[in-house]
């Protein structure tokens, strides 16, 4: 068996907290395999505009972390790659990683975009939430790395009809490579950080909302890129029917969170990131009016509370306390918020220009798949599962856990546990403990 000291370790997940994992196991001189299924790392964090309390531009503090993960001479990138197989154990672990064929030469990509021009194929992008069209070959997002091309097989003419080719004669860097094949890597690492993240809970089937019925009733997170300046309305706060801009917005929490027909569990974030979103468009409008509607109000973290009041005394946020029993819409596509007040026990229904959803944080998709490939366990809500007494730790030695995959959690938390997992994980290979 290889010596712990020369073996890497195996980071699986692309988003903040597999990246900040990776810089601190970089740093300690320590090699890393980071694993990201998407064309690019960055996961949510790169879909958002601003990040609470601070307000902070999201992909001003995320894009450095990208570059130096990128550039990291210790930190191995696969991404566009999912983990195939995993045996072994602590400090041996022997991992199958398939990496999808872009349809690229990533050598010679510069990422120019002159492809994508020319492409007449438009499908829903997937990274703007389909509130916009990308084409068949693409770039994941704007400061995406690597910044290389990727080709969708699924909607490329030429491999839907056999016809087109045009992205391959405007190359002039001869990077389209349509006979790539899917490829094994096989690996060898002392230990595992799982940083996969969450998805989002789709509110569909809450039929009283309206969600996808009324155009004017978004998510969360198609609100974040519906005010984000690199998104699809660049930045401008238009209502998806009519693109006129939306001057009286409601933000309804607890969707499908605390909900005993869903999830039964709090997502922690929602009530700070209606806040936020509710300050953010009182910044890029003034004559915006906000309405929070909330069951209680669970302001956490250091400064939450503080954020919160703020948001009330600064920006006119009314928070009303109360649930909203059902969304109608009138003639114009307005959105009719129907609720109760608890505070003083009123039916009420006001008229909105825009309704926005707090949907709840769920398990990444395909996580069932990866924990028994891990051969580690899931919790009774599909989260990956932690020892009570480590709680970095999966029911395997050797595999650890951090983020949002482990449980709904904020930035900085997942940050927090990214360098934790990064440091025990470090004392496997380091050889302080077996």
């Amino acid at each position: 068996m290889r010596s712990k000291n020369s073996l890497p370790i195996l980071i699986i997940g692309g988003g903040i907290a597999g990246i900040q994992a990776a810089i601190d196991l970089g740093g300690m001189g320590i090699k890393v395999h980071l694993i990201e299924e998407k064309p690019s790392i960055g996961g949510r964090m790169a879909q958002l505009d601003k990040t609470f309390p601070t307000n902070d531009c999201s992909i001003c503090i995320l894009a450095p972390k990208m570059a130096e993960c990128f550039r990291h001479p210790n930190i191995t990138l696969h991404t566009y790659s999912e983990v195939k197989e995993v045996t072994g154990s602590l400090g041996d672990f022997s991992v199958k990683v398939l990496k999808k064929a872009r349809f690229i030469k990533e050598k010679e990509c510069v990422g120019c975009g002159e492809c994508a021009a020319k492409c007449p194929v438009r499908v829903p992008d997937e990274f703007d939430i389909e509130l916009r069209r990308r084409e068949a070959i693409y770039m994941y997002f704007l400061q995406a790395l690597p910044m290389i091309m990727t080709i969708d097989k699924d909607h490329c003419l030429y491999f839907t009809r056999g016809v087109c080719r045009i992205c391959e004669r405007v190359c002039t860097r001869d990077a389209i490579d349509f006979e790539q094949k899917d490829r094994e890597i096989d690996l060898k690492v002392g230990a595992i950080i799982v940083a996969t993240g969450f998805d989002l809970f789709n509110p569909v089937n809450i039929s009283e909302y309206g969600y996808k019925r009324y155009r004017n009733v978004v998510s969360a997170l198609e609100y974040e890129r519906l005010i984000c300046a690199s998104g699809p309305t660049g930045g401008h706060l238009l209502r998806p029917s009519d693109r006129k801009p939306a001057e009286k917005i409601a933000f309804l929490q607890c969707v499908g969170s605390r909900d005993v027909k869903n999830n039964q569990y709090c997502s922690t974030i929602c009530c700070m990131h209606a806040t936020k979103e509710a300050i953010l468009a009182k910044e890029h409008d003034s004559n915006v009016q906000s309405f929070i509607f909330y069951m209680d109000m669970r302001a956490i973290g250091k400064g939450f509370q503080k954020y919160i009041s703020r948001g009330e005394a600064e920006y006119g946020i009314k928070y009303v306390r109360g649930r909203v029993t059902k969304i109608t819409e009138d003639s114009a596509e307005n959105p009719i918020i129907w609720f109760e007040d608890t505070q003083d026990s009123a039916i009420g229904k006001m008229k909105m220009d825009l309704t926005v959803l707090a949907t709840s944080f769920i398990p990444r998709r395909g996580r069932v798949d990866l924990a028994e490939i891990l051969g580690v366990e899931l919790d009774e809500y599909g989260f990956f599962k932690v020892n009570d007494l480590t709680p970095l730790s999966t029911s395997k030695p050797g595999i650890y856990i951090c983020g949002c995959c482990k449980e709904p959690m904020d930035i900085p938390d997942s940050v927090a546990q990214a360098s934790g997992a990064a440091a025990v994980a470090a004392e496997v290979i380091m050889g302080v403990k077996g």
